[in-house]
């Protein structure tokens, strides 16, 4: 049986559903589970139960602070040797992003899955096109709005999400075959704010990380997401997350869909609400 934890996700809910459509047999998890889903919840370590399930696609639990998100996938990880899980895939974080604040968790996270009795396979998930446009927000400018943005020239190898979880599914119909594989799963081309705006009509205002900052405290946002969110920006305005790769094309068996198209599409979508 194939196990897909974070069922209530958007990501592990858009590979369940492509499972289906391909007729692979598999199990949602989730810390409120909806009918014929099991009950998975990383904070209760005594409560996890994988007996039965062959196949383990471990989808680490929302951001956290690093001490705890790491044992919440010891104990996964630890479980699922315990009750004879014989292979873990697992979603992690593209190698281009070791910069940003949030890899540490996942480096680790790998580290103890390599370390296990396990077989394994790691999918070093990209940036989501969905959610490039997360640091940016609309202002008005005359008539018109345009793009207030933190990332300077910056662009990334942004990935659909829809991508990323057809990859996962095309791994799980054969998981033997990428045993002890790591799959760098980023886009075949990078976008810039530029790109959007240009495919949007609009114009950019850049601003600084420090006015980003700011913009980030007067929202009221909590310290530890603004540190998040200042990392991603800083990591992307700098050029760490621009690097293209291979392995999701090879995995999709198709050229991957284009990011900007999804990022535009996102981006407004929200303009869209502007008063």
């Amino acid at each position: 049986m194939i196990l897909v934890t974070g069922a209530s996700g958007r990501f592990s809910s858009a590979l369940l559903a492509e499972l289906r459509a391909r007729g692979i047999p598999a199990v949602g998890g989730s810390r409120t589970p909806s009918a014929g889903q099991r009950h998975v919840d990383f904070s209760v370590p005594d409560s996890l139960d994988f007996n039965g399930v062959d196949t383990l696609l471990l989808v680490p639990a929302g951001a956290q602070e690093d001490d705890r998100q790491i044992a919440f996938n010891r104990a996964a990880v630890e479980v699922a040797e315990r009750d004879g899980v014989s292979h873990i895939v697992y979603t992690s974080l593209t190698g281009a992003g070791d910069h940003l604040s949030m890899a540490l968790p996942h480096r680790v996270t790998e580290g103890i899955i390599m370390a296990s009795g396990m077989t394994w396979t790691i999918l070093r998930n990209g940036v989501y096109a969905e959610i490039l446009g997360v640091p940016l927000s609309w202002e008005k400018h005359g008539e018109a709005l345009r793009i207030v943005s933190p990332l300077g020239d910056g662009a990334v190898a942004a990935v659909a999400r829809h991508d990323l979880a057809c990859a996962a599914a095309s791994l799980l119909s054969d998981p033997g075959r990428h045993e002890r594989k790591v799959y760098e799963l980023v886009g075949s081309r990078a976008v810039s704010v530029a790109d959007v705006a240009v495919r949007l009509g609009c114009e950019v205002r850049d601003i600084s990380l420090g006015e980003y900052r700011q913009l980030l405290a007067e929202g009221g946002m909590p310290s530890f997401r603004q540190s998040l969110m200042l990392s991603i920006a800083s990591v992307i305005r700098h050029g760490f997350l621009a690097r293209t790769g291979d392995d999701l094309p090879y995995l999709l068996g198709r050229e991957p869909t284009d990011p900007l198209v999804v990022a535009a599409k996102a981006l407004a979508a929200r303009r869209a609400v502007v008063p």
